[in-house]
Order: structure tokens, then C-alpha cells, then sequence
């Protein structure tokens, strides 16, 4: 025994010495970890920010002003008077996403009681933005002239006051999505992507051949890699956990990181035995990038991460029980997002350790049958 834990940690220090030699997969894992994890938190595209509108007012009155000046920053830019040349002209340029058009005795109307119409002209070319946007404005004008309205009248009370509070995440601030949710998928893409690589690395410098001489065993190099590869992407997730979502983002983190790092572990476990299994398939490091974004496609639209696992087909929630970040995004998000305990995450703990164990299973055997075609 003393000699096996010898051998992998020997074999795992020489992982490590070959990936701090290549310089391109450094900058990737840094990169990876710290302007991925930051941009992907300012600059999402659904978020509604400093979105440009203008303003045609043919009513220039009261209400129409207080229209107007509900847009402010950070949501929309100061909105500008436009005529309706400049308006079409605005639009076709891209230089507008929404142009307001206030009809004439729109105050009059609304104070007569008579229906008015506001058109609100969308750049459609601008999707998330654009469908956002719409519905926010809607809702904007409607308050203001209920407001505005019920000054000058008396409106009847609404049976039912609906107190909403919003838990976890009370100012619905994108960030705080956005920067974990970039770390949960950056973990499992690097796991893949590094043990992989140091496979197929060594297959192509010859390496492998010196390790089918050596006094190892196929379960010591492939325990080596897993763990060498694996710390790795566990230090480098603590690192932007600290420093760019709790230090530069400011980000909220409810649970303990001890215990997510554990789940990532287990996580990586898993994923860093698909990533040896994926490299035994694939005979160069393009057919592994090809097979890489066949697998992490799914993995990351499917996983819960993006949406819901409720909204997607039965099917598809049933199918997807059987992959590692299924229950690793469902901790993930416990933990960091509300606070749970491992009395609450247990059951993902459980299922990422099986399905650990049948992935490194599966890998050993299509490794072992790798190293026998090459001996």
C-alpha cells in the first residue's frame, strides 16, 4: 500500500510539472477562473442595463413628463426627445432599442376616463434585451399614470395587498447568479479538459511508453492524473471564490465554502474520470475538443444550471440523474445560494460518489484496454 500512494503521488507531482510547462493551458485555467468569472457576471444579456430609448411627445403635458422622467439609469439611459424622422432614423442605425411614442391630449384622456394608447416602438434584433424591456416599460407607464390618475380621483382599494419578498437574493442583482454559476461550469469544463489533455499529451510526446515500462499500474496513473488534475481546478475554484466573486464582485455567499469544495471534489471525481475516458476515444487533441463540446453542451443546458430542471421534459430530467453535474449544480446552489447543511445536500453527496465510482470504473477499463494495444 505504501508503495501504490507512493507511486501515485509521484506520478501526480510529474502531472503537475507538465502542465506548469505549458504556458497555453496556465493562461486558460487563470483566464478561466477570473475575466470569464467577472465578465459573466456584468454582462449578462438578459440583464436590462442602460438600455437606449427616445421619446416622441406630441402631448408635452404633466403626464408626459412624468412618463419621461421614470427612465433613469441604471435600467435605461436618459431618454431622448426625437421627432419621428429621428426616430426611424434612430432605429434603423441601432443607436435606439425602444422609441416612445406619446400621443397628443394623452393627460385629457386619462383624466376624462376615455381609453388612450402609447405605441412603443422595439428593436426586436435585440432579444433578450428587447422582451425584457418591453414588459418593464409597460409596467413603468402603467404605474405612473395609475399614480397620476388617482390624484385627481378615487380609485377603489384592492381586496388582497400582495407583500412580495424575495429570498435569497432580495435586489435581484444578476451578479450574484451569474459569477457562482460561471465557477460551477468552469470546474467541470476544466476537469474534462486538463485530464484529457495530460493523457493525450503523453501520447503524443511518447511518454506512455516509458509508463508501460515503469513498475506502475494503470490504476495508479489514472489515480494520479484525477488527483493532480483535479487540485488544480479545486484550488484555482477556492481562488476565484475569495478574490473575484467575494473580493471584486462583493458577492453574498450564505453557506460554507468548505463544504462546497468538498461537493466540488466529489464533483471532480467524476468528471476527471469522463475526461480520461473521453481522451482513450479521441486520437488527437482536436477530436477531443470535438467531443468535448458534444458532451459539455449538454451537461451545462441540461445540469439545472441555466433552467429550471422542473420546466424541462420528464424525459430529459429523468436522463440527466445519471450525470455528475445534475447534483453538483443542486448543491452548488444549496450551499452557496441558501445556506443548507450537508444535512440538507446529502443525497447529492451520495449520488456524485456512485456515479464517481461507475465513471472511474468505466475509464480504468478502456484504459487498461488502451495501454494493452500499445504494449
Amino acid at each position: 500500500m505504501g508503495r501504490t500512494l507512493a507511486n501515485i503521488y509521484r506520478l501526480g507531482v510529474k502531472e503537475l510539472w507538465s502542465l506548469a510547462r505549458d504556458p497555453m493551458l496556465l493562461i486558460f485555467i487563470i483566464f478561466s477562473f477570473t475575466a470569464m468569472i467577472y465578465s459573466s457576471a456584468t454582462a449578462r444579456p438578459e440583464t436590462l442595463h442602460l438600455a437606449p430609448i427616445a421619446v416622441i411627445d406630441y402631448d408635452v403635458s404633466p403626464l408626459s413628463q412624468r412618463i419621461i422622467e421614470a427612465f433613469f439609469p441604471p435600467h435605461f439611459i436618459v431618454p431622448k426627445h426625437v421627432t419621428p424622422a429621428e426616430a426611424d432614423a434612430g432605429m434603423d442605425a441601432g443607436r435606439y432599442t425602444f422609441v416612445l411614442s406619446i400621443p397628443p391630449n394623452l393627460q385629457r384622456d386619462v383624466l376624462a376616463g376615455r381609453a388612450a394608447e402609447v405605441q412603443l416602438n422595439v428593436d426586436a434584433t435585440r432579444m433578450s434585451q428587447a422582451f425584457t424591456g418591453s414588459g418593464y416599460i409597460q409596467q413603468m407607464i402603467s404605474d405612473e399614470v395609475s399614480t397620476f390618475a388617482n390624484r385627481y380621483r378615487t380609485s377603489a382599494v384592492s381586496a388582497v395587498d400582495l407583500a412580495v419578498r424575495m429570498r435569497f437574493n432580495p435586489n435581484l442583482t444578476q451578479a450574484w447568479f451569474g459569477s457562482l454559476m460561471e465557477i460551477i461550469n468552469n470546474v467541470t469544463m476544466l476537469s474534462i479538459i486538463l485530464t484529457g489533455a495530460a493523457l493525450i499529451r503523453e501520447r503524443e510526446h511518447g511518454t506512455i511508453e516509458h509508463l508501460l515500462v515503469m513498475p506502475v499500474t494503470p490504476t495508479e496513473i489514472m489515480l494520479a492524473k484525477i488527483w493532480s488534475m483535479g487540485l488544480v481546478v479545486l484550488v484555482a475554484a477556492a481562488c476565484s471564490v475569495t478574490f473575484i466573486v467575494r473580493g471584486a464582485l462583493r458577492v453574498p455567499i450564505e453557506g460554507s465554502v468548505p463544504l462546497f469544495l468538498t461537493g466540488a471534489a466529489l464533483h471532480l471525481f467524476a468528471t476527471t474520470s469522463m475526461g480520461i475516458y473521453m481522451a482513450t476515444l479521441a486520437r488527437s487533441m482536436p477530436q477531443f475538443g470535438m467531443l468535448l463540446v458534444l458532451v459539455m453542451l449538454p451537461l451545462q443546458m441540461l445540469s439545472g444550471g441555466n433552467t429550471p430542471r422542473e420546466s424541462m421534459p420528464q424525459f430529459a430530467q429523468d436522463l440527466m440523474l445519471v450525470a455528475p453535474t445534475t447534483h453538483f449544480v443542486e448543491l452548488s446552489q444549496a450551499i452557496l445560494y441558501r445556506g443548507a447543511g450537508i444535512g440538507v445536500v446529502w443525497p447529492s453527496f451520495l449520488w456524485l460518489v456512485v456515479i464517481g465510482s461507475v465513471l472511474f470504473a468505466l475509464s480504468l477499463m478502456r484504459f487498461r484496454k488502451t495501454l494493452s494495444q500499445m504494449a
